[in-house]
Parts: structure tokens; C-alpha cells; sequence
């Protein structure tokens, strides 16, 4: 069984180098605009994808949840909606607590788990291997520098970022302007309908 094992581990690991070779070849022609455009430009592709696989991955007990979670919380409103306040108020109660409730949590998980393979794996994967191609000892080697950016704090020290900082602060600039870039569209197609 061992051997099996082994086996199987000397093929994934095999899978990963080979992973790591071709994303490699892919970035490698961007090396002479530096490092950081190169982080950058694997932080794009990688939310493109995470927001391309979110799109079209869902399971079928999440469009269940979502479903039964969108009946019930209508039912809900049509209850608060009821004339007598405090006879809406109890219905909504009720409804909470025998089955929306429940829905909302379930809902929420599966919407988490769904989650792990669309979004954090394939963002853990990009900083896992930004992680390790850019190291300090082959930064120096592919760009001269060991570090992505230098900055001189107000006591004179030199600060100096490393890959995974720059990637991580690539990821949230990014999704900010992927969430920005996406309310103005949708505004401006609004107005122009």
C-alpha cells in the first residue's frame, strides 16, 4: 500500500512541476516590464477566472437553498406586509424560526463551501506559486533587486516588499476596481435604456 501511495505521490508532484513550468513559460515574456506588473497581471487573471468559475459552478443543492431561501423570504415580507402590524410581526416570527432560519444557514454554508474550489483554491494556488517564483534570491537573479518596491519610512529605515505583500494588495485593488468598474457599467446601462 506504500508503494501505492508513493506512487501516487511522485505523480502529483510531478503535476505540480509541470504546473509551475507552464505558468513559468506563460510569465516569463512579461519579466522585462518588472515584478510587480507580473504580479499584477497574475492578480488579474486569477480574479477573471475566480469570477468566470463563481459564474458558472454551482451546485445543485445551492440553487436549491437559494430557491427555498428566496420563497420563504418572500413569504416573510407578504406577512410583515399584513395589515394588523403585530399579527405580521408574529407571522414573521413563526416563519423565522420553523423554516427560514434554517434556510438562510444552509443556504450560507453551501454558499461557502461552493466558494473553496471557485475562489480561495484557485487564489491560494496564484499566491502559493507567486510565493515561490518570486523569492528574494530569484528576484535578485531575474531582476536585479530582491524585493518588489523600497520605500523610506519617516525614520529613515528602508522597507522593503516582498512578493506575497504585493500580491495580496494587488488582490484587493483589483476586486476594488472589478466591484467599481462593474456598479458604473451597470449604472451606465441603466441610464441608457
Amino acid at each position: 500500500m506504500e508503494d501505492v501511495l508513493d506512487i501516487v505521490w511522485l505523480k502529483i508532484l510531478l503535476l505540480i512541476h509541470a504546473f509551475v513550468k507552464g505558468l513559468d513559460f506563460i510569465f516569463t515574456p512579461l519579466n522585462p516590464l518588472g515584478p510587480a506588473v507580473v504580479i499584477l497581471v497574475i492578480v488579474l487573471l486569477t480574479v477573471a477566472s475566480t469570477k468566470f468559475l463563481s459564474r458558472i459552478y454551482k451546485t445543485k443543492r445551492y440553487l436549491k437553498l437559494q430557491k427555498d431561501f428566496q420563497y420563504w423570504y418572500n413569504l416573510r415580507n407578504e406577512a410583515l406586509a399584513c395589515k394588523d402590524p403585530e399579527k405580521g410581526k408574529a407571522l414573521a416570527k413563526n416563519i423565522d424560526q420553523a423554516r427560514l432560519n434554517k434556510v438562510y444557514y444552509d443556504f450560507f454554508f453551501e454558499g461557502l463551501l461552493n466558494s473553496i474550489p471557485t475562489k480561495y483554491l484557485p487564489i491560494l494556488i496564484m499566491l502559493a506559486y507567486v510565493n515561490e517564483a518570486f523569492k528574494p534570491d530569484k528576484l535578485l537573479k531575474n531582476f536585479g533587486r530582491e524585493y518588489i518596491f523600497k520605500f523610506v519610512n519617516f525614520d529613515g529605515n528602508v522597507i522593503k516588499t516582498g512578493a506575497v505583500f504585493w500580491f495580496v494588495l494587488s488582490m484587493l485593488l483589483v476586486y476594488l476596481a472589478w466591484f467599481v468598474f462593474e456598479k458604473l457599467y451597470f449604472k451606465y446601462k441603466k441610464t441608457e435604456e
